[in-house]
Parts: C-alpha cells; structure tokens; sequence
C-alpha cells in the first residue's frame, strides 16, 4: 500500500494546442512549457518539486479525445465566482454553478473547457 497520494500526473486532451494554451493561461494565469512527449505535442502546466499537489499537460494527438464524460479534474481556485467569469469570457460555459458543502465548508463548480472537457473547480469555504 502507498503512503502518497495516488495521482501524481493528468493530461486534459485538446483539439487545438494554441486556444488550450490560451484558455487555460487566461482562466488560472498559467504558463506552459512545450514539449513533444512520445511524438504528441504537450504543453506542460506549472511544476515545483517543493510545493504540494500534481501537474499535468494539455495534449494533442490522435489518442486525445476531449469529452465531458469519464474523470473530472479539480482545479483549486481562492474564488469560484471569478474563475466562472473567465472560463465563460474566455470561450468556455458553466455545467453546474457554484454549490457549498455545507459538510465539509468548501464550494465546487464545473465548466465545460475551450476544448469540450468537463473540468471542475475547487475553493475552500470562507
């Protein structure tokens, strides 16, 4: 048994490279590395050793296939509200709103990416 955590990598699949890039740098300010990872083209998001969580890619490829079902990503944001604005000022749609758990005093939303992918959205309650 593992005494880490399970995941430690994702790829989120896109149709086009360039407007992934674009979404994903406008919504989170994040910026990418490219790399060409077993002939597919990637942009890698952030990654330190140093600091807690996992990193992934946007990928392209004949294998990746955006789609709103299957596995949900959640991206940690400190306001869902604001993150929603972007995601829908940037090409993207909201699949369901801002919600609290009332349990564990955090809120969760969804949004449908510039690619068609089904990516959740994570804040800690106030």
């Amino acid at each position: 048994m593992s005494t880490t955590n399970p995941v430690i990598y994702f790829e989120i699949p896109v149709n086009d490279l360039r407007r992934g890039e674009h979404f994903y740098a406008n919504v989170f300010g994040f910026a990418f590395e490219k790399e060409i990872i077993d002939n597919y083209e990637m942009a890698l998001f952030p990654f330190s050793e140093s600091r807690s969580g996992i990193s992934g890619a946007l990928a392209k490829g004949d294998v990746y296939i955006p789609t709103k079902n299957g596995v949900i990503l959640y991206f940690k944001t400190d306001n869902i509200d604001d993150t929603l604005q972007k995601v829908v000022e940037y090409g993207g749609h909201v699949l369901y709103p801002k919600t609290k758990n009332n349990q564990y005093n955090f809120f969760v939303a969804e949004f449908e990416d510039s690619e068609g992918n089904r990516i959740a959205l994570h804040q800690r309650g106030v």
